[in-house]
């Protein structure tokens, strides 16, 4: 008798590790998801941190951002080094930004759609797949 696994049991092994690799794999793409969301929503703080800061010196918001990697300024004060980029495409910000001089509002599209500070709508600016949105506004 030699001894040694069956084609059966190799396999089932085969299988199952495949099945545990699909779920392993499905979460991490979850948490990466959760992780691009993450740096948007802190850009996003950012971004509000100096328009209320241009605010404070200049007496108005600006009626518009500068695009993705621009200086935000106003006269020979920086107010932002360079306004961020978009995680997962880094050539531009998936951020729409409306201002009047007195209000602003900051939206982003999400990936997460189970993102608990998700807006309570989808957004029609937002894709599809990312139809979710997280929005801040002027204090």
């Amino acid at each position: 008798m030699k001894k040694g696994f069956t084609l059966i049991e190799l396999l089932i092994v085969v299988a199952i590790i495949g099945v545990l690799a699909t779920l392993l794999m499905s979460n991490f793409v979850g948490v990466r998801q959760r992780g691009r969301d993450a740096e948007r929503k802190s850009n996003m703080r950012q971004v509000q941190s100096a328009l209320e800061m241009y605010r404070a010196d200049v007496g108005s918001y600006p009626v518009a951002l500068p695009s993705c990697g621009s200086s935000l300024q106003s006269g020979n004060i920086t107010y932002m080094q360079k306004v961020p980029c978009d995680p997962l495409n880094s050539g531009s910000f998936v951020l729409t930004y409306t201002s009047d001089g007195s209000v602003y509002s900051l939206i982003s599209c999400l990936e997460n759609v189970n993102d608990s500070q998700k807006d309570s709508s989808t957004d029609p600016q937002c894709d599809g797949t990312n139809s979710w949105s997280f929005t801040l506004q002027n204090p």
